[in-house]
């Protein structure tokens, strides 16, 4: 393992950022004054890429209370195309009326008056939320929708999440800043996608960078490969796990959440960790592992 300044920085659209940001959806259920420090101490650590979404319940006004005015350097990240129901968590809400709604909502509970990016959750498959009915809506009408928010200079730039290969090259004349789609060392169905990021300059932001949102997949963090080489490194198997994500492409920036204040010192300091090529080579068969 070597600690390096050089790669520590990516390209998230045209703003230059820490490539480990915070993933705030933890704070869903955090005690609202822990969150608050974690925030700071995010912000302290260098941070300047948070993502959040409205419909992660109370973490939107937790952002504001914390870091509000927000500094020019920060890049709040939403996400739009699902929102909370009654009786069940999340429910698609993919009409591009909804997506506008979405977006005016996550900026005034923000406070703020532009998003750096916006996400666009589509809603295809599992797993997670899946469109039904007449939920069930075209790319196209939903980047136009997008586009047009973007020209009204609400949003700074265009997201996708959890989409193919087809739909990435589909949205591309739209001009794509980032792609969120779930991809780990040990589940990597998605290297299709990522090899089309990095060949676009899109920045690939991987969910559930250690398979721990899922109880169905598996978790990074509990390979016996990743453990062992963590310990012969002296870091973390979540370390080592975030930071083969890095080392496998330049194109990635990653969001980890946590609502603790070691484990967020921890993963911040893996923008400056780099593996040695054994771990890399170890890591790199784990794929093989990964479900079809």
């Amino acid at each position: 393992m070597t600690t390096s300044q050089a790669n520590a920085y990516g390209k998230l659209g045209e703003h230059d950022v820490l490539r480990v940001g915070f993933g705030a959806m933890q704070l869903e259920h955090a005690d609202p004054a822990d969150a608050v420090k974690v925030l700071h101490r995010a912000v302290e650590l260098g941070v300047d890429h948070i993502d959040t979404a409205q419909f992660y319940g109370p973490v939107n006004e937790l952002i504001r209370t914390a870091l509000h005015p927000y500094a020019d350097r920060l890049q709040i990240v939403t996400k739009v195309g699902a929102v909370t129901h009654p009786t069940e968590r999340l429910v698609a809400a993919q009409k591009p009326a909804q997506l506008r709604a979405q977006v005016e909502e996550n900026l005034r509970t923000l406070g703020a008056e532009h998003l750096a990016v916006v996400n666009l959750r589509r809603a295809d498959t599992p797993p997670g939320i899946t469109a039904t009915g007449d939920q069930v809506v075209d790319l196209d009408s939903q980047l136009a929708e997008l586009i047009a928010l973007r020209d009204e200079g609400k949003i700074g730039g265009i997201g996708l999440s959890h989409v193919t290969l087809a739909q990435l090259r589909q949205a591309l004349p739209a001009g794509i800043a980032c792609v969120q789609n779930l991809y780990n060392v040990l589940t990597r169905d998605h290297e299709d996608v990522l090899t089309e990021c990095a060949e676009h300059g899109i920045a690939w932001v991987p969910y559930c960078p250690l398979g721990s949102a899922f109880d169905w997949l598996p978790s990074v963090t509990g390979n016996p490969v990743v453990i062992a080489h963590a310990e012969r490194l002296g870091i973390t198997p979540a370390q080592a796990g975030l930071a083969w994500l890095l080392g496998h492409s330049p194109a990635t920036l990653l969001i980890p959440g946590t609502r603790n204040l070691a484990h967020l010192a921890d993963n911040v300091a893996v923008a400056r960790i780099e593996l040695d090529q054994e771990a890399t080579s170890a890591f790199d068969a784990l794929a093989q592992d990964a479900p079809a």
